[in-house]
């Protein structure tokens, strides 16, 4: 029986019904509907519409539907059921009879799948939270374990300056650091309870909203009952979040791809996480850091997709709402899958420090040292800039770098260079001077470290509180 049939005359058409089904994809929200459903039963007790006897039965037969379906998937296997809640009303009045059907009193699938997908995306920043702060950690421990190895720094895909490992692989930190803050400050806005909002006016029944809100782990109820049944603002927002973390692991992905060229070859694939070719026997494929960026733009599609459905919506429910729920599991599902891939990754993958160490002493990335060693001379920087500039030039036609030039030469183009010019521009001394926070000097980087350690155990402390 529809959970809406009573004013029809007419069967469903048998495409129309088939087409128009949410239980395929929506049967995973099962878990929230069972959890919110026994609130709301608890409310009905409260309210006077439910006996105690008829309550416990209730909750007794919500709790066999979950347990069912850890037990067996085939359990899922319902061409029946409309949608969730229509599955899980099936169930209880196969198992209690039709005491069953008292728990729809006092609401709708409006609000039913409001609360549920709230709690679907509470979970989802709770999970996601901790794969980010696992990640963070992978990458904390392989800068550390980087220690003082240097690297070409790039601006414009070219060689600018040397940078410590550690000091780029700490630039991912902070982008991952701020998306562990985004999905926090997302769930805070997530964390309201839809539940006695009814079909969009409020319920007719004196429910306990607080108390329901309470029992669910919700920081308070929704404040408008239009708005409740139709607001997927959190959805939009945790999706969009999720979107710029795949910006990011694409980011990550496409310097790695690139930096394991023979080109580059700063770094080994690994095998683990890698395939080869059917053609060519000497190929490894970097197929995780491939796949990373592919489903970066499928993560992205998603969020796109949750806006366009949104954005012509009169208030409140809209059957156009139901598309906005497999986005939304396919972006979820899509970064909780890769995090740990991405990690194991960042655990296995070899470096290859000699190469990048050659990389950062050629090509005049001291250029800049140089320049700001005439500053310190006396010399005002747009000066020193062309005089470092023109040795550049002398230095590319006689095919050296700066310091292979001699005092003589770079005498001609400014008298302030000194012996002391030869020393400056060592790699130690040019990593050394760029002594700010956040700079890359070596004292400067362990600080960084360790208040990024800091940063994650804070995170970590106000999550379990949440």
């Amino acid at each position: 029986m529809k959970m809406w049939s009573g004013r029809f005359r007419q069967p469903l058409d048998p495409a129309f019904e088939k087409w128009q089904r949410s239980f395929d994809f929506d049967c995973r929200l099962l878990e929230c509907e069972l959890e919110a459903s026994a609130a709301h039963a608890r409310a009905l007790k409260q309210a006077g519409v439910l006996e105690q006897g008829e309550l416990e039965s209730m909750l007794d037969g919500l709790e066999q539907i979950g347990v069912k379906a850890e037990e067996s998937a085939e359990f899922l296997d319902d061409a029946e059921a409309e949608d969730i809640h229509h599955f899980v009303e099936k169930q209880l009045v196969k198992l209690i009879g039709d005491a069953g059907f008292k728990l729809h009193s006092g609401r709708s699938r409006n609000e039913q799948i409001a609360t549920d997908l709230r709690l679907y995306v509470r979970s989802g920043c709770d999970e996601i939270s901790e794969a980010i702060s696992n990640l963070v950690s992978v990458f904390l421990d392989r800068a550390e374990h980087a220690g003082d190895a240097v690297m070409p720094a790039y601006t414009h895909m070219q060689r600018a300056e040397p940078v410590l490992v550690a000091h780029w692989l700490l630039a991912y930190v902070e982008m991952l650091l701020r998306d562990r803050d985004r999905i926090a400050d997302c769930r805070k806005r997530t964390n309201l309870c839809p539940l006695g909002s009814g079909a969009v006016t409020g319920s007719t029944l004196p429910l306990d909203r607080e108390l329901m809100a309470q029992e669910l782990g919700f920081d308070s109820p929704t404040t408008n009952s239009v708005d409740a049944t139709s607001d997927r603002d959190f959805v939009l927002e945790f999706v969009n979040v999720l979107s710029l973390l795949a910006v990011h692991l694409s980011r990550w992905a496409e310097e790695m791809l690139l930096f394991s060229s023979q080109e580059y070859g700063f770094l080994q694939l690994p095998e683990a996480y890698s395939t080869g070719s059917s053609a060519m026997p000497q190929k490894i494929n970097g197929d995780l850091l491939e796949l990373t960026r592919g489903k970066a733009g499928r993560v992205v599609g998603d969020a796109t997709s949750l806006l366009i459905t949104s954005k012509g919506l009169p208030l409140a429910y809209n059957k156009d709402l139901q598309e906005t729920q497999e986005p939304l599991f396919h972006a979820t599902e899509t970064v909780l899958s890769l995090l740990p891939l991405v990690a194991g990754w960042m655990q296995s993958v070899e470096f290859n420090f000699a190469r990048m160490q050659a990389a950062a002493e050629t090509g005049y990335m001291n250029a800049f040292a140089a320049a700001t060693y005439l500053v310190r001379k006396g010399i005002p920087f747009r000066i020193a800039h062309e005089q470092v500039g023109k040795a550049v030039r002398l230095a590319l036609d006689k095919s050296c770098e700066l310091e292979g030039l001699l005092l003589e030469e770079l005498r001609n183009i400014d008298s302030h260079f000194d012996e002391d010019f030869y020393n400056f521009v060592k790699i130690e001394n040019v990593l050394a001077i760029h002594d700010v926070p956040g700079g890359t000097a070596p004292a400067r980087v362990r600080e960084a470290l360790a208040a990024a350690r800091k940063k994650v155990a804070i995170q970590e402390e106000a999550h379990a509180h949440a």
